[in-house]
């Protein structure tokens, strides 16, 4: 059955001026078309619902029992629809992006507290999942963009470089590599070593980096996370080979080594859907985002927290 909301509109705005000159002022009605949405309703439920005269407009029966229930559910509507309204402005005031978790831990923190600064009124949402779920959030709109490892590009996505990072070895402060400063894949061979887990595209991109050399290291931990990995090397039980920004993760007295005789590193970059535009919250975060992974070649980076030396 069709419920006439207008007619109700109509009825109650009647009902409450008491006149049809007010009640069509009140609605920017002309009396012609007030008087048209009360004869509708009128008609469908098949009963007058005002008594009219030349001075005054009274209810019947029907239109005494049906005001208190025409006004409650007019209210009820009326709130639905705020609500909706509010959750639709909420909705607006949302940013959602996915991104790696070596990067959320590490170079995302400092971009997301400059952009709250300077956007506190935008709600931010983070997908911190691993690369190969990135480009499926993206795809299906569940995230408006996804910081990502570069590789082929995809039909229906676009791939902007951010800006390249380099693997480094993460030893304990007091090792001999790092007072040497840098380190061949030679120099890594017959040492113990703590990677991640081979479902990790860092692990994958290791591991082709370090060629031949890979398999003449010992492999004694594979772990799910960096943090783990980093823990492992403060306690002295192995090195470990990781994005240079996973040192601000470490605990104290851990430094990075660069490699000298081949180039371990990422692309990271942003990935998004065609022909579909950003709104102006996620480019500011992508501003945002940018400067951090610009600043990951900045030499303090390289250093966990001051622990003590030996």
């Amino acid at each position: 059955m069709r419920i006439d909301y207008l007619g109700l509109v109509a009825f109650v705005s009647i009902a409450d001026h008491g006149s049809f000159q007010r009640a069509a002022e009140s609605l920017n009605l002309s009396q012609a078309a007030l008087s048209h949405r009360l004869r509708k309703i009128e008609e469908d439920l098949g009963a007058p619902l005002l008594a009219r005269s030349s001075r005054e407009v009274s209810l019947t029966s029907t239109g005494q029992g049906l005001l208190p229930e025409a006004r409650r559910l007019l209210s009820e509507l009326h709130g639905v629809y705020e609500s909706v309204r509010a959750g639709s402005q909420r909705q607006r005031a949302r940013l959602t992006f996915a991104c790696l978790p070596s990067v959320a831990n590490s170079v995302l923190p400092e971009a997301v507290a400059a952009y709250g600064a300077a956007n506190p009124d935008i709600a931010v949402e983070i997908h911190d999942i691993p690369v190969a779920q990135i480009s499926e959030r993206v795809r299906s709109g569940a995230a408006e963009f996804g910081v990502t490892i570069m590789s082929v590009e995809l039909s229906d996505l676009r791939l902007r470089p951010l800006g390249e990072e380099e693997y480094r070895l993460i030893v304990p402060r007091s090792h001999p590599l790092a007072a040497a400063g840098e380190v061949r894949r030679s120099d890594l061979v017959g040492m113990r070593m703590a990677r991640i887990s081979s479902h990790s595209k860092n692990r994958q991109l290791v591991d082709v980096g370090l060629g031949e050399y890979r398999d003449q290291m010992i492999w004694q931990y594979e772990v799910q996370s960096a943090a783990t990995a980093l823990r492992i090397v403060a306690e002295g039980a192995a090195l470990t080979i990781l994005p240079s920004s996973a040192i601000r993760l470490a605990p104290p007295g851990l430094v990075t080594v660069p490699f000298v005789d081949t180039w371990l590193g990422r692309t990271l970059g942003i990935v998004t859907r065609r022909g579909v535009p950003l709104t102006t919250r996620a480019t500011r975060m992508m501003t945002e985002i940018e400067k951090c992974v610009a600043r990951l070649s900045d030499p303090d980076l390289h250093v966990s927290s001051p622990g003590p030396r030996d």
